[in-house]
């Protein structure tokens, strides 16, 4: 699989993550992946370097014309090195996942230099449990979270020994454009784009039909924009302008469990994840004195609108969902239904179809006007914070041979949003990356530990038996240093002093599709089958209605 490149020249929305991105807030995506043994810098280089010809976007710059004669272009390096790009990271072994944490955190804070292409990956050997990690860094200019996964796909394998790579052609770069050429370049394909779009516009206003859409969807892409202008929610104790520390809190749970508590429960895996969530951040504003009665935060959702044609293409084809999650409400079936209702009504409405009408409306528009939309950035208190859920690989994966037995996403902050949540599924778990300014936030890790608990308390109210594969839930992962007797003769193990629960427990069945509410022991409601998967009673899928292509769905809900 190549990653393509759709153009030369930056889309609006590519461009925009330049023209946005502030010293202090830089805006690039990563993720922290940790791998079984230990990998030699010289190989992982190797291994890169077999598969640059399969990302072109690895060896090219972006190059502004001057007098912003348009959008940036992508120019080849003519001082490429990986050398440049994959450096080792010298730390005293061994290194605990605390201070992996640390450095993933200090790291992820740096913006990434724009003199060479926009990426960079730290490799950190000596992990306890003889393990190597993994931090890599990529521009949001250059993906999102559906072209982000794409491109591990192409880094990684799906075997320890796949076939060999197909050799690469000697690779030399291209001169790059004097400024005078680069600003011609500019103005030419900014004028031809504008032509093209007038052209298309013309064509759909000669007929009635076509008309008669194109205005019915503006009008509603209008009509939301404005909603979410006019009901800006009440600012969260996280709501300040973030300065250039950062801090990460890494949660992990069985994906297998989560699916089994949307079969119990209904739903989708997204509205699952946002319960968990708004659980979390409840409890979070609980333990800080707030009061949460009736308190919906309002959360960013990417939304994935890419067509088929556009699978394997470099950059951002992304629009967003504002739902606005309760907090403040204990139960978490009355929180997930609640969920449920605001997600549905988004979707039946469109929102994110009609964000992505929106984001059209300025795709060619004149550069100047996308710099002018950068500098002025997002308006503090449009939203409490994003969410990002991406469907990743469900497979193991390796890297030259290595395992990758972790993996978790990284999220940038901007503007007033002190806290970004970022979440993807990988090879039967779902991880979490929740980030923050430590100043503005300075325990994250205690977000950390609610998550866990609102997952341990949505799974015991769904009646979801715990599985046997291994459970790691919490911020930080201590070494295993006792290993006890569990009622039923299996081992698990317990590490002493760290606020993880590391444990393994007896297989059991798959939870059932069916549920009814019960009193549980501790007083909330669980969900207990109403029926056998062969029974009449079963719970049965209502049929959707047909999508038009311009329908779009959060990346995560097509799980």
């Amino acid at each position: 699989m190549t990653l393509k490149p759709t153009s030369k020249r930056m889309s609006a929305e590519d461009s925009f993550f330049l023209y946005f991105e502030r010293p202090h807030a830089p805006l690039h995506v990563g993720s922290l992946g940790i791998f079984e043994g230990t990998i030699p810098i010289e190989t992982t280089r190797e291994g890169l370097a077999s598969r640059l010809h399969l990302i072109p976007r690895y060896r090219q710059r972006p190059v502004f014309p001057p007098l912003l004669g348009g959008y940036p272009s992508w120019e080849d390096d003519p001082a490429f090195s990986l050398d440049r790009h994959v450096r080792l990271i010298e730390v005293s072994k061994p290194v605990t996942e605390q201070r992996l944490h640390e450095i993933c955190a200090e790291g992820f804070a740096e913006p990434l230099p724009r003199d060479r292409p926009l990426w960079d990956m730290a490799v950190i050997q000596g992990i306890e449990g003889d393990r190597t990690a993994y931090i890599t860094r990529v521009h949001h200019c250059l993906v999102d979270g559906v072209s982000g996964v794409e491109l591990t796909l192409v880094i990684l394998d799906v075997s320890p020994s796949p076939p060999p790579t197909p050799a690469p052609g000697v690779w030399e770069p291209k001169p790059t454009p004097t400024p005078a050429g680069s600003w011609i370049e500019g103005v030419i394909d900014q004028m031809t784009g504008g032509m093209i779009a007038l052209t298309e516009w013309q064509r759909e206003l000669v007929d009635p039909r076509q008309g008669l859409r194109l205005v019915s969807e503006i009008s509603t892409a209008l009509r939301h924009g404005l909603d979410a202008a006019m009901q800006w929610p009440k600012p969260a104790i996280w709501n300040k302008p973030v300065g250039k520390d950062r801090r990460i809190a890494f949660v992990k749970m069985p994906f297998q469990e989560v699916r089994a508590i949307r079969s119990a429960l209904g739903g989708t895996v997204n509205d699952v994840v946002l319960t968990i969530l708004g659980g979390a951040l409840g409890s979070y504003l609980k333990a800080h004195g707030q009061r949460v009665t009736d308190t919906r935060l309002r959360l960013m959702i990417p939304v994935n609108v890419r067509t088929e044609e556009q699978r394997g293409a470099m950059g951002n084809r992304v629009s967003m969902m504002l739902p606005q999650i309760p907090v403040g409400i204990d139960d978490p079936i009355a929180r997930l239904t609640a969920i449920r209702t605001e997600m549905d009504a988004l979707k039946a409405n469109d929102q994110g179809a009609a964000f992505d009408r929106l984001l059209g409306l300025v795709e060619n528009a004149p550069a100047a006007f996308s710099a002018l939309a950068g500098r002025v950035g997002m308006l503090p208190g449009m939203i409490n914070l994003p969410c990002t859920n991406v469907p990743g690989p469900l497979i193991t994966l390796y890297g030259t041979g290595h395992r990758m037995l972790d993996f978790y996403p990284l999220l940038p902050l901007a503007g007033d949003l002190g806290i970004g949540v970022a979440i993807m599924s990988y090879d039967q778990s779902l991880y979490w990356g929740v980030s923050c300014d430590p100043k503005i936030v300075p325990d994250v890790d205690r977000i950390g530990r609610f998550i866990g608990e609102e997952f341990r308390a949505l799974r015991e109210t769904a009646g979801v038996p715990a599985t046997d594969l291994p459970e790691q839930i919490g911020a930080h992962h201590a070494p295993v240093r006792e290993m006890k007797k569990a009622r039923n003769g299996r081992s698990r193990t317990v590490p002493v002093g760290s606020e993880t629960r590391v444990r393994q427990i007896t297989k059991t069945s798959a939870a059932p599709t069916g549920a009814r509410k019960q009193s549980a022991p501790n007083g909330r409601s669980r969900a207990v089958p109403a029926a056998s998967a062969n029974s009449p009673g079963k719970q049965k899928k209502a049929a959707g209605t047909r999508k038009s292509p311009r329908q779009v769905k959060t990346e995560a809900s097509s799980r």
